[in-house]
């Protein structure tokens, strides 16, 4: 018989991952102040292999509304420029032979409110993901009764699980709240 505070556990790191995965995609969404993390999707055909911008140069935010990138290898200015520009980020690079500058513009009102809305979007599948694993770990305690789990053991570890649940919902629900404000902030 698999131990309750297993599945309570196996439970909890499904909760953990749909957070992380959160505060990755969070970090992502542009909100009209500089991160290095918006580059974090642009590859480069680095010697035959497609590898990420961050290893073959060094990314920098001089200010809140600028990106520096500075390649290692001055060869790779014009393959760099051209997998921003075909990137879905939007913006256009500027390159004066050494260094690339990516200036982030102020986003309008109805941008934010997109922005916003695509964000609450990803708060709730990130729900919905914990809400998965919390009705998965009771399910599964509710077969573990007929395994000779007593009733009150599997009480008590749907507890604990519905306990995980809600502190991983408001985990969400927090990182949310500070995306929301980063954007709608001018």
């Amino acid at each position: 018989m698999i131990d309750p505070k297993q599945i309570q556990n196996d439970a909890s790191e499904l909760m953990e991952a749909a957070v992380m995965f959160l505060d990755d995609a969070l970090a992502h969404i542009r909100a009209g102040k500089a991160s290095t993390r918006l580059l974090d999707p642009i590859r480069i055909d680095y010697y035959g292999s497609m590898t990420p911008l961050a290893n073959v140069a060094t990314i920098t935010t001089p200010d809140a509304r600028t990106i520096t990138i500075q390649p290692w290898e001055k060869k790779l200015l014009s393959d760099i420029e051209r997998a921003i520009i075909n990137s879905s980020l939007g913006l256009a690079p500027s390159n004066n032979g050494e260094v690339i500058r990516l200036t982030i513009p102020p986003l309008t009102e109805e941008r934010r409110k997109d922005l916003a809305k695509q964000c609450r979007g990803e708060a709730e599948n990130a729900k919905v993901s914990v809400r998965n694993a919390r009705r998965d770990a009771i399910d599964h305690l509710k077969k573990l009764i007929k395994e000779g789990l007593s009733e009150d053991n599997e009480k008590d570890a749907e507890t604990a699980v519905q306990k995980e649940h809600d502190k991983y919902i408001k985990k969400i629900d927090d990182l949310l709240a500070v995306k929301e404000k980063e954007i709608m902030t001018v």
